[in-house]
């Protein structure tokens, strides 16, 4: 392999179920109702063009994603969800996974590129920490395309300059991981710096001092 491309959020970050579940917690978000959302918005089978699709590409700007949202959330309480805000609440548990980073520090000592391909949900990036680690960093809302769209894994492997087959993909949606098996590059299930470490070895032309 002459590259390793990583997915942001559950990747190079904490898993987001543990995220969403913070939020659901403290703002008493009735976890049945978030779960249809997400079937509604944002499961394989649902048509192009939801309100969660219109966010990742940069089409519907955050604070009228917010509204929408909040309409379609109920909580465990009776209260009302607040709009003004909703995804600065939603991602405040979401931090970077030192374990990930070193992965991607030692990627880059074993001379291997490393790049950025994710879908935004309001461009929650710490962007000095990603620029300088990752190149390309390809995200969604910037460049109008989303996973598991064949577009954006082909314009990062262009941005990369190298063919698919030559390209490992990293991310915790498996829609992704498919996504880009389709395009043709390698792709891995990320679940836990680890298990990523253990499963990337074998992909990488015998790179054995891939290990923790």
């Amino acid at each position: 392999m002459d590259a390793v491309v990583f997915d942001f959020g559950g990747v190079l970050t904490n898993p987001l179920h543990e995220v969403l579940a913070d939020w659901m917690a403290r703002d008493a978000i009735d976890p049945d109702s978030f779960t249809r959302v997400l079937k509604q918005w944002y499961s394989r089978r649902v048509a192009p063009g939801t309100p969660i699709h219109r966010l990742e590409t940069g089409q519907l700007p955050v604070a009228e994603f917010n509204v929408l949202l909040a309409a379609e959330l109920t909580t465990v309480d009776g209260s009302v969800v607040a709009p003004d805000g909703l995804l600065d609440r939603v991602f405040a548990g979401m931090g970077i996974d030192d374990g990930m980073v070193a992965l991607v520090r030692e990627l880059r000592a074993l001379g291997l590129r490393v790049a950025l391909l994710s879908n935004s949900w309001g461009n929650f990036y710490p962007r000095t920490l990603l620029d300088s680690l990752l190149d390309p960093v390809v995200i969604s809302e910037e460049v109008g395309l989303r996973k598991p769209e064949a577009a954006i894994y082909e314009l990062t492997l262009a941005r990369l300059g190298l063919p698919a087959e030559r390209v490992v993909f990293l991310d915790d949606s498996q829609p992704n991981v498919d996504g880009a098996i389709a395009v043709g590059m390698r792709a891995l299930l990320h679940r836990d710096a680890a298990s990523t470490r253990a499963a990337l070895a074998p992909h990488l032309d015998g790179l054995a001092e891939v290990h923790g």
